[in-house]
């Protein structure tokens, strides 16, 4: 029972650090372009390459 006084608030601790962590990241940008990054594989790069 004692446990619980110290896991619950490291729980919601650690809740509330991840929820801060994605808002942030949500107002960085980082999900703006969810497409770009999965068709970049089919470009290809002359640029750089020998043959």
């Amino acid at each position: 029972m004692n446990g619980l006084i110290f896991l619950i608030p490291i729980a919601l601790g650690l809740g509330l650090l991840g929820l801060a962590a994605f808002f942030w990241s949500l107002r960085k940008g980082q999900f703006d372009d969810l497409d770009g990054a999965a068709l970049r594989i089919f470009v290809e790069e002359e640029e750089g390459r020998e043959a």
